[in-house]
């Protein structure tokens, strides 16, 4: 709801009121006039013998949510009476309608015929009126609350029970269990991952359910975070209390979170679920009930800056046709945003789909043997690790799609170490024992692994037999159709590490750094990623 829209009607007695009366003598009620800044001046369509009031909407400074409001004579307009026409002037210094919004003008005509004349306070006229504008005033109330009672954002009490029905959702009684669930981030993840309200849970038997009753972000370096649960639609009772270390299940997986579990045992709430903790539920339920949408997961992944290429999903053709429950997307995004782009999809995926978020990046683990200075002490050598693998990394960053990983910058990072031993020429004495390569599985086949199954299935048919030379090409398209569905797991691909002269590297060639990891395969751009562990680095003591 907005401005606009929160109330249905928005009459105060004040106005009922003064409409009554300047009705009752033969005036005129709400004329109507566009307000436009650019003009002073304001023609009223007869003839006037006075204003009683204006009426029309402000938006008070630092605010965007417009108010009726009731101007004043001499601070905010004049009246200007001429023989047969009539005008309001609106002040410079006073406050003004919005612009392009109606203000209303109640004002009393000379000569009028309404054989009542006196409107004075303790009159007997302005009596009945103020008795029939309290009135009026009311009923509008009513209206306009009756109105707000069917929104999940305005209604309450009773009201909103009627409203969530509808999602087949109730209010949970005090008696239900609630309790605090920790949730543990994944030690590869990055960046924040949101926990919703209304993320399901169970004990690891399925004996009970439960429910987050209120959203959560787990802060990039926070470990773990506590989040509030209630127990579900059909633990309601004594059957929604458990032990300590009872709820380890996510009913679907969270991207970024390891596992989770309660530490205490759940208990009896004491109270009702209020308006608030009813309503966000509620929230929750629209929320998995309404996204999932192809266009709504493409602007998720817009939202975050990056592009999708191409969607595996059961509709479409089969060619890129999944299995059903599944959508594969293919998306364009530097290595560092892919987590927060996994979470935001996973908040938007509809309930029971499984998304597969996939990019064509490229894996490689270098394994190191570095020479550092002599006396070093063992506390210190982790660190001199975590330095080496942070400037390589701080190298790959630089790298964008396309751009090939080039052995000899790689030791000139490890150079950027100054517990390492560097030769005369300030090259540091480390060797690169070998390279392990990956690529993401973005379900297409490789020309040559094609072109290789095809020549075998020729060779095994008689060479003058055209229909079992079909029959052979069918069967090794329709078998290459199951892969072109992508799966996002790493496939190993030795190819991509190359001479300077383009051939496929020698382990001499790669232990002096003269080599390079190709970013590039067939003719698409991909990105490279590091996946360096403490392990794959070895320090010894320099000989001198």
């Amino acid at each position: 709801m907005n401005s606009e829209t929160v109330n249905l009607i928005n009459r105060l007695y004040p106005e009922i009121r003064d409409d009554l009366l300047t009705a009752l003598v033969g005036g005129v009620v709400n004329e109507p006039i566009i307000f436009d800044d650019k003009v002073d001046f304001y023609p009223l369509s007869q003839a006037a013998r006075d204003v009683r009031s204006i009426t029309g909407t402000v938006t008070p400074e630092g605010t965007d949510q417009s108010q009726r409001f009731t101007f004043q004579r001499s601070l905010d307009f004049e009246v200007v009476i001429g023989d047969g026409a009539s005008a309001i002037v609106w002040q410079k210094n006073g406050k003004h309608p919005d612009d392009d919004t109606i203000f209303y003008v109640d004002y009393f005509i000379p000569n009028s015929r309404s054989p009542i004349t006196d409107i004075n306070v303790g009159s007997v006229s302005r009596t009945i009126c103020e008795a029939v504008g309290r009135e009026v005033a009311t009923v509008y109330q009513q209206i306009n609350q009756a109105y707000l009672a069917g929104f999940v954002d305005t209604a309450t009490g009773k009201s909103l029970d009627l409203v969530v029905a509808i999602l087949h959702i109730q209010r949970k009684q005090k008696g239900n269990a609630i309790g605090l669930v920790t949730f543990f981030r994944d030690p590869q993840a990055d960046g924040n991952i949101t926990i919703n309200e209304g993320t399901v849970l169970s004990t690891s038997k399925n004996e009970a359910t439960f429910v987050t009753t209120a959203i959560r972000t787990l802060q990039k370096g926070q470990v773990r975070i506590d989040v509030p649960v209630s127990a579900g639609e059909n633990s309601s009772g004594k059957a929604g209390l458990v032990k300590a270390n009872a709820i380890t299940t996510l009913a679907q997986p969270i991207a970024g979170i390891s596992r989770v579990i309660n530490f205490d045992a759940t208990i009896l709430a004491s109270e009702d679920e209020t308006d608030e903790q009813l309503r966000a539920r509620a929230k929750a339920a629209l929320r998995g009930a309404g996204k999932g949408t192809l266009a709504a997961l493409q602007q998720a992944i817009l939202d975050e800056r990056a592009v999708l290429s191409e969607v595996w999903e059961p509709n479409s053709p089969p060619a890129k046709q999944s299995a059903l429950g599944t959508v594969k997307l293919l998306i364009e995004a530097e290595p560092e945003r892919f987590p927060s782009l996994q979470t935001a999809v996973e908040q938007t995926r509809a309930a029971g789909i499984q998304t597969t978020l996939v990019a064509r990046y490229i894996y490689f683990k270098p394994r190191l043997v570095a020479e550092v200075i002599r006396g070093l002490p063992a506390v210190a050598k982790p660190k001199v690790i975590d330095d080496t693998i942070a400037a390589i990394q701080t190298y790959v960053d630089t790298l964008s799609s396309g751009d090939d990983a080039e052995g000899a910058k790689i030791l000139d990072a490890i150079a950027t170490i100054k517990e390492v031993v560097k030769d005369s020429k300030g090259k540091p004495k480390a060797r690169i024992i070998e390279v392990a390569t990956w690529r993401t599985d973005i379900g297409r086949p490789g020309t040559a692994d094609l072109t290789d199954a095809l020549l075998i299935a020729f060779q095994s048919v008689p060479p003058n037999d055209p229909e079992a030379q079909r029959a052979a090409l069918n069967r090794v398209l329709n078998e290459t159709t199951t892969s072109i569905v992508p799966t996002g797991r790493r496939i190993a691909d030795r190819s991509l590490i190359v001479s300077l002269t383009g051939q496929p590297a020698k382990d001499g060639e790669v232990e002096i750094g003269r080599f390079k990891i190709s970013a590039t395969v067939g003719n698409e751009k991909w990105w490279i990623v590091l996946d360096l562990e403490p392990a794959d680095i070895v320090l010894v003591e320099t000989s001198t």
